[in-house]
């Protein structure tokens, strides 16, 4: 089941598409070159990145995904990951986004 976080992160080239991304990725439609970014499923690594057409696979109908950023393109998505572990940083002197982001 997809849970989306109340503060959600979106690259720049999605801003004005955001909503038209989320619709679509609710209602497991094909997106075009959109990526999620949730909290990891392991919990040895800090994030997921994933293209959103993944999540049309059956196993995410069955399996907790919290997603807590968009953005168009794999560029975007790294650079977007970046500026959130900055932010966590800055603000807790480390890297556990798991509890930052919950």
């Amino acid at each position: 089941m997809i849970q989306w976080a109340t503060k959600l992160y979106i690259g720049d080239q999605l801003i004005n598409k955001k909503d038209k991304a989320i619709r679509k990725i609710n209602k497991r439609k094909i997106t075009n070159d959109v990526y999620c970014i949730a909290l990891a499923s392991n919990l040895h690594n800090l994030f997921d990145i994933m293209n959103a057409n993944e999540l049309l696979f059956p196993y995410y109908n069955r399996t907790d995904i919290k997603i807590i950023g968009l953005a168009k393109g794999e560029s975007e998505a790294l650079n977007l990951v970046q500026d959130m572990l900055m932010e966590v940083y800055h603000n807790t002197g480390g890297f556990n986004v798991r509890e930052y982001f919950t």
